[in-house]
């Protein structure tokens, strides 16, 4: 059943918010209701399932956490391990950020919450989930890590939240949700939120979700009109110097930066940063407190620029992130609606700019195919030049060492007749040398004049 979108005019009263939610919305400056708010608050409120499709930063988390707040409220509190509300999103960064909501959100409400997520000790979550949360945000493998110690009991679960579904499934998180679910009692509320609805999504809805109503504030994968797009054609070589020249000339205060790698990432920052440019990066390979130490650091404008990747971009909210930068296109166009939904958000106007090479080009038109828009191309800034390419030397100092690990698997490739040595095999070499010193001698005198 398809719900169609309605510009009628109401407040967070008209919703039928209770007293405590429509307070602390006052408190927060909230008026108005943003249009998946209208649509989505008054159907989860009557118990529907729901299939839910948004452009990012239009308050779809606002959408789910105050009408699953209310339902919570009306009847007592979790008893110990227990979860009455899950809602699960496929990174740290977009965790943190609904659990944010949800304690904002009730802050009036004598309600118990947690977070949970991998990369940190488990500890700490055991002993908050020990006493029962009213509502449990989670990333799916350290959720499953818990509940196979018997450390959260889902029995009296009453709504499961998926956000960020499409995400979740790139990710390939798809047996661990499948894994989870299968854990939940079957007398319960499903949503489904997403920026983007594919084929696969609407297939996880069809098995989980019970005659589901389906909202689309927008088409599915457009972007944002409050969003000026906008692309610069140079060269690989060149891309650092034109980034580092439109921050200082355009007097960039606040910039997003994508990368598609780890590696580039890090490349990236240190370059700016001999630039002159206060930057951080984060990403899978960076702890959690560096993450969260970067990201607060560039939300109260200490760095001018966060370079990040698309997994740990995931779930950043930035009030009036006013640029984006793809650094590299996304080897997925769908991840290009992602990124630049971290700008105009709320209502705020903002600006996204591509770096494109001519190996590029496919990436952009299958972006344009699927946002059906083409992106205005742009002159390079007067005055710039593009450095020389870079000796091959020079460009394999640049590139990443690779482990031991990543050495022995490129061996085993290239021979594949002859098995890289595990620590067994290892092992019983150092017990062999062991045995024998002088062949143990011998062998490193060989080596040593080699």
């Amino acid at each position: 059943m398809a719900t169609l979108l309605t510009d009628i005019a109401m407040n967070f009263d008209d919703l039928g918010l209770a007293p405590d939610l429509v307070r602390v919305l006052g408190e927060r400056r909230y008026r108005d209701p943003t249009p998946i708010q209208r649509r989505t608050i008054p159907l989860v409120l009557d118990g529907c399932d729901l299939l839910a499709a948004a452009q990012t930063g239009t308050g779809k988390t606002a959408a789910f956490v105050l009408p699953i707040l209310q339902r919570l409220a009306f009847v007592g509190q979790a008893r110990r391990r227990q979860v009455r509300a899950l809602v699960l999103a496929p990174t740290r960064e977009l965790a943190l950020q609904v659990h944010e909501s949800v304690l904002a959100y009730g802050h009036y409400l004598q309600l118990r919450s947690a977070v949970v997520f991998g990369g940190v000790k488990a500890g700490p979550q055991i002993q908050a989930l020990a006493q029962g949360v009213d509502t449990l945000v989670a990333t799916p493998g350290r959720l499953l890590d818990l509940a196979q110690q018997g450390a959260v009991d889902f029995s009296a679960l009453e709504v499961l939240v998926l956000d960020e579904a499409d995400r979740m499934l790139d990710m390939g998180f798809i047996h661990d949700i499948r894994r989870i679910v299968d854990q939940l009692p079957r007398n319960r509320q499903t949503l489904m939120f997403s920026a983007t609805f594919s084929k696969d999504i609407r297939a996880l809805a069809t098995r989980y979700l019970i005659e589901p109503e389906t909202v689309e504030i927008s088409p599915p994968n457009s972007t944002t009109e409050l969003v000026q797009q906008s692309v610069y054609r140079v060269s690989r070589e060149g891309k650092t110097a034109l980034l580092t020249q439109l921050v200082k000339e355009q007097n960039w205060q606040q910039v997003l930066v994508f990368t598609r790698t780890k590696h580039g990432a890090n490349r990236l920052c240190k370059k700016l940063l001999r630039e002159g440019i206060e930057s951080a990066a984060i990403h899978g390979n960076k702890s959690q407190n560096a993450r969260q130490r970067a990201l607060a650091a560039f939300k109260e404008g200490a760095l001018q620029v966060l370079v990040a990747t698309d997994i740990a971009a995931r779930g950043l909210d930035i009030d009036q992130l006013p640029h984006v930068v793809n650094f590299d296109l996304p080897a997925v166009p769908e991840d290009y609606v992602h990124r630049i939904g971290r700008t105009g958000r709320a209502g705020a106007t903002g600006q996204s700019h591509s770096l494109v090479t001519d190996e590029d080009e496919p990436l952009l038109r299958a972006i344009e195919k699927l946002t059906r828009q083409k992106v205005r191309r742009l002159s390079l800034p007067e005055g710039f030049q593009a450095p020389a390419p870079e000796p091959e030397a020079q460009r394999d100092e640049e590139r990443p060492r690779r482990t031991s690990t990543e050495r022995r698997a490129s061996n085993t490739a290239d021979a594949p007749g002859k098995k890289a040595p595990t620590r067994r095999r290892r092992r019983r070499r150092r017990s062999r040398s062991d045995a024998n010193p002088a062949a143990g001698a011998g062998n490193r005198e060989a080596r040593a004049r080699a």
